[in-house]
């Protein structure tokens, strides 16, 4: 509500693993979507338990959805989104239970049309114009133009890796392996490096490890323990490694720029 992404929207909420921090908030906001009015099929995506997770809860505590909910379960890693503008990936990260990190890649948008040359060309300003940027010819004047005069090589899209409650891994490295953005557990500072391999997490240098080892463009570090009141000497110790790292918290907007070289 507070993003105003808007409520009756096509969504898909993603949960990574069964720890009660990632998944006690579900059904509140799934009662608070009937109470906001949506009305559109809801799909939830996470590992094996989470329908049962979902059904349990509605058994004892009413979730009243006034719309249907479809729950996917993950059986094994790969594509499992398919649609026409992105794919979603999964593969198991390393945790103390079975954990899903979650790669979202658009796929290559056409390239930029360019109307000054379209007009050198003669093709008339209207439907044409829209036609060559989604066939390869159209013919004007008794003559076929070819779209690639007019319209430039496909656009790569962007990718995004989410990857939480991990202990850094080949898995999550090659899942990542050129995304734009990488959000990636950094649960704790050096000192703690121990704490972090006991509980199953990543210090903020291993997630830069990871970073520069996936050659991503950008890093977000994420899920920093409550333990650190000032989070800023992780940022440091992270930068070390990967200078491209950043922190963030709840509403903050980044940038992801698929034009990079």
């Amino acid at each position: 509500m507070q993003a105003r992404a808007g409520m009756n929207r096509k969504m898909r909420i993603f949960i990574s693993h069964l720890h009660g921090d990632h998944v006690f908030g579900l059904p509140g906001l799934l009662h608070s979507l009937s109470f906001m009015g949506r009305t559109r099929e809801l799909e939830i995506i996470g590992p094996k338990g989470i329908a049962q997770f979902i059904i349990s809860v509605n058994r004892v505590v009413k979730l009243y959805s006034e719309f249907p909910i479809r729950i996917l379960e993950i059986r094994s890693a790969g594509r499992i989104v398919n649609d026409p503008e992105y794919e979603v990936r999964a593969v198991l990260a390393r945790h103390g239970i079975p954990c899903y990190a979650y790669a979202f890649e658009e796929k290559p948008r056409p390239g930029r049309f360019d109307p000054k040359e379209a007009r050198k060309l003669g093709i008339p300003e209207g439907p044409l114009w829209k036609k060559l940027q989604t066939a390869r010819t159209v013919k004007v004047g008794g003559k076929r133009i070819p779209s690639r005069l007019v319209v430039g090589p496909p656009r790569r899209g962007v990718k995004i890796t989410y990857a939480v409650d991990t202990r850094p891994c080949a898995s999550v490295v090659k899942l990542s392996a050129g995304s734009d953005l990488l959000i990636h557990d950094s649960c704790f500072d050096d000192s703690a490096a121990k704490k972090a391999k006991e509980y199953g997490h990543s210090t903020a240098a291993e997630a830069a490890q990871v970073a520069s080892r996936s050659k991503v463009h950008k890093l977000t570090l994420f899920h920093i323990s409550a333990m650190y009141e000032d989070a800023r000497p992780l940022l440091r110790q992270a930068r070390k490694i990967f200078p491209q790292s950043i922190l963030c918290k709840d509403m903050d907007k980044i940038d992801v720029d698929a034009r990079r070289p």
